[in-house]
């Protein structure tokens, strides 16, 4: 996310006591820091405070560290990436289906009956802030 606004150093390092960000060492802080992003997430990432939006990056930032480590990615299909990252995340066909375009094409991606096109790759990485390559 590239904010160009000022960023307010107090309330930066007021969210950032309060939130505690560090180098996840255990699945339970891995959940805990998902559990920060999925509130961030859900107040609708273009409107938050410069401020929050510096934490998210950093948070997921944070998460996707722990995940190439701990999460070693084997040979699996792009509609599995996704279902684990719903899964990962709390999410439901609901939350991703305005993203792939339809609830059918969801449907159908998330059922592996239908493969994932460049520009829903796309979509889904900004989502996830992932990789699109990992639905590719």
């Amino acid at each position: 996310m590239n904010r160009a606004l000022v960023l307010d150093e107090k309330k930066y390092s007021r969210l950032l006591a309060k939130t505690g960000p560090r180098v996840i060492e255990t699945e339970q802080e891995h959940k805990h820091l998902l559990e920060q992003v999925r509130e961030l997430m859900e107040r609708d990432e273009e409107k938050l405070p410069t401020e929050e939006a510096r934490l998210l990056d950093l948070l997921v930032g944070l998460i996707e560290q722990y995940e190439e480590k701990r999460h070693v990615v084997r040979s699996v299909k792009p509609h599995q990436v996704l279902a684990h990252l719903m899964e990962a995340r709390g999410l439901t066909h609901k939350d991703v289906w305005r993203v792939l375009g339809s609830k059918g094409v969801a449907s159908e991606v998330l059922n592996g009956k239908r493969s994932i096109s460049k520009a829903q790759a796309k979509r889904l990485g900004a989502f996830f802030h992932v990789s699109a390559d990992l639905f590719i």
